[in-house]
C-alpha cells in the first residue's frame, strides 16, 4: 500500500514539527533551494537526498558531506535503506522518519521550502531509536519471560519461582535492564513492568501446581491504583495463584503508603517481599513497622560470603536473625557456589536463589516436564 512519508523534528518550544516528503528525490542541505533547507554551520550546501528504493522503502544517500548523515546515531557511508521510526541526523539536525497510508488527512501539506534552524552541537537525542518496535512490544508482540527457581535452603526442594521479563523482538535488546533503560527514555517504565507481569503470570499460572510465584514491581507504580487493580485482576482470573509481590528497596521508605498497600494485598490474598535488602540503607525501622512475608537480601551481600571477613558474616547473620524475629522469611539472592550456600544455611537463611539452585527457564517451557526438574518440598 502506498505511503505518505514525512519527517518529524522538535521545535525550540518542545513541540513536534511535521514535514511531508512531498516529492522524490527529496533534497536536504544548507542551500535554500533544497526541499528541506537547514540553516546550520555543520551542514553542507547539498548534504543528502532521499529516494524511493525498488523495495518501496526510502533510501538515504549522503552526498559526501563534511559532517555526515547518521541513521540511529551511526554514520552512513554512501546510501542506506530506512524504515519507519528511524532517527536521522543531517549533521547535527535531528529528525524521525514516519509514514501514513495514503488518504490519512492528519497531516497538513507543508510549504514547498521549509527552513530549519539547527544548533551547532553534538548529535541531539530528541527521539528514541526503535520506539516503534518498543510500542509494539507493549502491545504484546515479542513479549516473553523467564522464571528462576527459589528453593528451600535445608534440602534444595522447590519453593517458588521468580518471574523475569524478557523480549524477543529484534532490534530491541533482550536484557530487561536495557529494555527498562529504553522505557525510561520514553517515560513508559510502568507500562513495560505491567506488560512483563501480565504476560508471564498468565503463561505460568496453569503450571505452578501450588508453588508461589514472585513478581517484580517498578518503583513508579508501586502505590498506584492501577498497580493494585492489575494484581487484583490477575488473582481474580487465577484465584488459587500463590502470589508474592516484590517491593523495591527504594519504595520501602514510604511507610504510610506501604502500610496501606500491605493491607490491600492481604485483602486480595497476595503476600509481599522486600527486594534488594542491603543494597541501600537497611530500612530497619520500616521492616519493624511493616514486616514483609519475605526479605530478599541483595546479592552484593551474598556474593563470596564464604570468603568474607568474620565481621561481615556476623553482620549478615545478625540481620538474618532480626528478620526471623520479625516473623519474616530471609532469602539469599545470587547464590552461585556450594560454599556460598553452606554459609547461607549456617547463618539462618531459609530460602536460596541463584545459578547454583537453578537458572532462569523460558515461561513457555512450563508444563509437567518442568515440574519434575526439582524435588518438591514443604511449603511455608
Amino acid at each position: 500500500m502506498e505511503r505518505q512519508w514525512f519527517l518529524e523534528s522538535v521545535a525550540a518550544d518542545g513541540s513536534i514539527v511535521t514535514r511531508n516528503i512531498d516529492q522524490l528525490p527529496y533534497r536536504i542541505g544548507r542551500d535554500p533551494d533544497n526541499h528541506l533547507a537547514i540553516a546550520a554551520v555543520g551542514l553542507s550546501r547539498q548534504h543528502a537526498y532521499l529516494t524511493l528504493d525498488v523495495s518501496t522503502s526510502l533510501k538515504l544517500t549522503d552526498l559526501d558531506s563534511t559532517n555526515g548523515s547518521f541513521v540511529n546515531r551511526e554514520r552512513i557511508e554512501g546510501s542506506c535503506l530506512l524504515k519507519v521510526g528511524d532517527i536521522i541526523h543531517f549533521g547535527t539536525a535531528e529528525f524521525r522518519l514516519k509514514a501514513l497510508e495514503i488518504g490519512d488527512e492528519n497531516i497538513a501539506p507543508p510549504p514547498t521550502h521549509t527552513m530549519v534552524i539547527s544548533p551547532d552541537v553534538m548529535l541531539s537525542e530528541y527521539f528514541v531509536a526503535h520506539e516503534e518496535e518498543f510500542i509494539e512490544l507493549l502491545r504484546g508482540r515479542g513479549l516473553t519471560g523467564a522464571a528462576q527457581p527459589i528453593v528451600h535452603a535445608a534440602d534444595g526442594s522447590l519453593f517458588a519461582y521468580e518471574l523475569l521479563g524478557r523480549a524477543k523482538m529484534p532490534p530491541l535488546p533482550n536484557s530487561p535492564i536495557r529494555l527498562f533503560e529504553l522505557a525510561a527514555s520514553l517515560h513508559r517504565e510502568v507500562e513495560l513492568s505491567v506488560a512483563f507481569r501480565e504476560y508471564g503470570l498468565r503463561a505460568m499460572a496453569p503450571h505452578l501446581n501450588g508453588h508461589a510465584v514472585f513478581v517484580n514491581t517498578h518503583p513508579k507504580e508501586t502505590f498506584t491504583e492501577e498497580f493494585y487493580r492489575s494484581i487484583r485482576n490477575v488473582l481474580k482470573d487465577f484465584p488459587h495463584m500463590n502470589l508474592v509481590v516484590e517491593i523495591h528497596e527504594t519504595a520501602v521508605t514510604e511507610t504510610a503508603q506501604m502500610r496501606v498497600l500491605a493491607e490491600r494485598l492481604k485483602d486480595i490474598g497476595a503476600r509481599f517481599a522486600y527486594d534488594d535488602f542491603g543494597a541501600g540503607q537497611a530500612r530497619l525501622n520500616e521492616l519493624g513497622e511493616i514486616p514483609a512475608h519475605f526479605v530478599k537480601f541483595d546479592m552484593a551481600l551474598i556474593r563470596e560470603i564464604d570468603r568474607a571477613s568474620e565481621r561481615k558474616r556476623r553482620v549478615v547473620g545478625d540481620l538474618v536473625r532480626l528478620i526471623l524475629d520479625l516473623g519474616s522469611i530471609p532469602l539469599a539472592e545470587g547464590v552461585e557456589t556450594e560454599a556460598e550456600a553452606n554459609v547461607c544455611r549456617d547463618i539462618g537463611f531459609k530460602l536460596l536463589q541463584g545459578y547454583l539452585t537453578g537458572r532462569p527457564v523460558p515461561v513457555e517451557s512450563f508444563g509437567p516436564a518442568l515440574d519434575q526438574t526439582f524435588p518438591l518440598g514443604s511449603q511455608f
